[in-house]
Parts: C-alpha cells; structure tokens; sequence
C-alpha cells in the first residue's frame, strides 16, 4: 500500500518541495507526478488505503507514517487546480469549507473531538511534497506549541 505522508523538513526535502513546486502547474515530469497519480489511485480504489470516512466529494485515509497516534489525511476526489492552499481560488470555497467538515467527522470518528489539529502544508517552504491540496488530521496525543 502506498500512501504519501509529509515528514520533518530537511534540506533535501526542501529542494524536493521546490522542485515539485515549480513543477505543479507546468505538467513537467518529475518523482512528485507518481506522488499525484497516486493519490488519483487512492480515490479510484487502485491503491488501497485504510479509509476513514469518504462522501461525494472527499476522501478521509490514514497515513502510513503517522505522526500522532491518530493520523489522517483529507484530501478532495477532485483536485480542480487546488494543489495548494496558497493557490485556493473563490470557486474553491465549498470545497475548503466541506475537508474542514471532513476533519471534524474524522476527529469525532477516532475519539480525538475533544481535541485535535488540523495541518496543512502550503507551498515549498513549508515542506509540501504531494501538490494536490490535503490536510493531517492529528491527535491522540497533547500537542506542542509552538508547532514547528
């Protein structure tokens, strides 16, 4: 089973979130285009994943590298361009509106509704290395401040 994860930042990692930065919208080849296709084929059932909660429009799955006892990733069944927070759109409203829903159905579904975090890595500098847009559901364990 693959499934994608972010993991801490390194320099490498930095310039692997660049380059599939720079790469996102321009279709050209890179590592990072196997990541995309395969959260296409986690949404298409071709990959199994360990789902957590899925309606029409998102898809809730657990990380295979968790980094909290509870670990899940919300991602959109359509990406439409979202590939990052930073580049959300007006017509992305509903979308961004119903993964937070998601987050909260998820939290409540493994127990962790009384207190939980919501990541999302947005652009190069902030280590995102898959570039259709997804949140980490964390919790299950206190959380730190500040977060990294």
């Amino acid at each position: 089973m693959l499934v994608l994860s972010s993991v801490r930042a390194t320099s490498d990692e930095e310039l692997a979130a660049a380059a599939a930065a720079a790469n996102a919208d321009s279709g050209a080849p890179t590592m990072f285009v196997s990541l995309l296709i395969s959260f296409d084929k986690i949404i298409s059932k071709e990959i199994p994943s360990s789902i957590v909660y899925e309606d029409e429009s998102v898809l809730a799955f657990r990380d295979i590298s968790p980094q909290a006892p509870v670990h899940v990733l919300v991602i959109p069944k359509l990406c439409d361009g979202l590939t990052q927070l930073g580049k959300a759109e007006k017509r992305h409203e509903e979308i961004l509106g119903q993964l937070l829903h998601a987050a909260k159905i998820v939290a409540e579904k493994e127990g962790i509704s009384d207190g939980f975090r919501v990541v999302i890595n947005s652009g190069a500098s902030a280590c995102q290395s898959v570039y259709h847009l997804h949140l980490h559901v964390l919790g299950g364990r206190q959380m730190k401040w500040p977060p990294g």
